[in-house]
């Protein structure tokens, strides 16, 4: 065989390679997970294991870079994927590592299994982008230098966040003295407050950021034997009265501080992720409006099924896209649904988690690296590019709460997923076909001998070793971007013309 036939046979097989682990592996993957039952019982599942070391190799180097290069400063104030974001990646995948961790010491782990061992260094690098200064830089713009000592709720909450979980998973005493007088100082601004409320920026007051401070709250009190516990228990008249939209007695989605009155309706987004860290805070609170999200937002459909963005009773657009919802179509949330998975395993609604699990595999394309290409895709892959996948490894390693009830899956698997499924497995048949018809008709084609064979073959074969050191490197789209290039080799100078090689015979020609 020459050279020649030996690269375009090769080229044909990295083709199908790539088929096989964009299309197909997914398919099979995620087909095994659904029917396996990992989606439907109380315990994390073995994968959200497998996604956390991957996320943990790739997440150490962007967040030691980005604190260390400054770039957080350089972001438009008001650029919110910018800003928050990747504040976001870093306290979700702490509080994902938290959730392994104790289950893994639970279940008995080896010690060179436990994310807190083999993670230490991406914890670390989280915790220190979290504490970052640089990091705060908008709330900054916003709030002046004294921007840990009055509201700024948001920012504090995450602050104390990611410091609690990096404390309980380290042991390691660096932030204490910034954790205890966060805790401290929040504590007694949020009990002080007319109405149990403060702003995340001037004259912005979000519910949805409340209720996770003050579960933040208690949570730094087992590390920091401190106690808010009357804090925390006063703090649920922030949520009572005017506060509430009236069509559903769940909170609404922004609320003025000043008067303690809520503004508009609840929205899916704020509930799902609100209800998680009320389970920890206010139990029968929690159940209380897990029974009227499920009764004003909850779609069951035979097709899809999910949480709506706002309630069955509202009239509003089918189809939309915000920063905070994300894609909103046939009405259904796809942050609501995303967070509902979490906050149906909270509450022991498997039923909900099951049916909202299934369809997040169906649409998030686990790869065989077990990174997740669409929550990948759909972050910020300049500011934040790891966000997506923290947030669904955050959901999936939510565990149901003491006392709840268990309420299993119905069985029903929405049809979308068949439906996603089958176009997937055709779409990996049309592109087979189509690789096999190009590498038949390039083998048929008659060209002057290639020019420096065996050069050209070295050159293939570095650029295939480039592309599986990315691969193994978990860096999906540059290892995509390498092996195409193997598609433009073997590389011809110019076609064989008649003038130039004079009439053939028609077995020659098959020759």
């Amino acid at each position: 065989m020459t050279v020649e036939k030996a690269i375009i046979l090769a080229n044909g097989l990295v083709l199908v390679a790539i088929v096989v682990c964009l299309v197909l592996w997914p398919v099979g993957y995620s087909t095994t997970i659904i029917r396996s039952g990992a989606l439907s019982d109380g315990e994390i599942p073995d994968f959200a294991y497998d996604w956390h070391a991957s996320l943990s190799k790739k997440l150490e180097p962007w967040a030691s870079q980005r604190v260390a290069s400054g770039r957080a400063t350089e972001v438009s104030t008001y650029d919110v994927a910018g800003t928050e974001w990747p504040i976001f990646s870093a306290v979700f995948y702490l509080w994902a590592t938290e959730a392994l961790q104790d289950s893994a010491t639970e279940d008995g782990y080896p010690e060179n299994s436990q994310p807190a061992i083999y993670a230490a260094d991406a914890i670390r690098a989280a915790a220190d982008l979290v504490a970052d200064p640089g990091h705060a830089f908008w709330v900054i713009d916003h709030w002046g230098d004294t921007y840990l000592e009055k509201e700024n709720l948001f920012y504090r909450m995450l602050l104390i966040s990611g410091l609690t979980s990096y404390k309980k998973l380290s042991g390691d005493a660096s932030y204490d003295a910034l954790l205890r007088d966060q805790v401290t100082s929040l504590a007694a601004e949020l009990d002080a407050s007319p109405f149990g409320l403060l702003d995340d920026y001037p004259g912005q007051c979000y519910p949805i950021d409340i209720v996770p401070a003050i579960a933040a709250i208690k949570r730094a009190d087992g590390i920091l034997e401190t106690d808010h516990s009357e804090m925390v228990a006063r703090a649920i008249r922030g949520f009572q009265g005017t506060s509430l939209d009236p069509s559903t007695g769940l909170p609404a989605y922004i609320a003025d501080s000043r008067t303690g009155e809520g503004r508009g309706h609840a929205r899916g987004v704020g509930v799902s992720f609100m209800t998680i860290w009320a389970a920890e805070t206010w139990p029968d609170i929690a159940q209380d409006w897990y029974e009227k999200f499920d009764r004003h937002f909850w779609h069951q459909g035979r097709w899809i099924s999910g949480f709506r963005e706002y309630p069955s009773s509202v009239e509003h657009a089918d189809l939309i896209f915000d920063v905070d919802a994300g894609p909103v179509v046939y009405g259904i949330g796809a942050t609501a649904s995303a967070f509902g998975i979490g906050t149906a395993r909270t509450m022991g609604r498997f039923d909900h988690a099951y049916a909202l699990s299934a369809q997040a595999f169906a649409t998030m394309l686990p790869m065989i690296d077990g990174s997740l290409l669409v929550p990948r895709t759909l972050s910020n892959l300049t500011d934040a590019p790891f966000t997506g996948e923290a947030i669904i490894l955050f959901n999936f390693t939510r565990r149901p709460k003491p006392g709840v009830q268990i309420i299993t899956k119905n069985g029903q698997t929405p049809g979308t997923v068949y439906v996603i499924f089958a176009t997937l497995g055709l779409t990996a048949a049309l592109l087979f076909a189509l690789i096999t018809r190009r590498v038949r008709m390039r083998l048929r084609r008659r060209y002057s001998p290639i020019r420096f064979p065996t050069a050209q073959l070295v050159l293939w074969l570095v650029i295939v070793l480039i592309g599986l050191i990315l691969l193994y490197s978990s860096q999906i789209f540059a290892f995509a971007l390498v092996v195409i290039l193997t598609q433009f080799l073997p590389i011809y100078w110019r076609p064989e013309t008649s003038s130039e090689t004079g009439d053939r015979t028609s077995s020659e020609r098959r020759d």
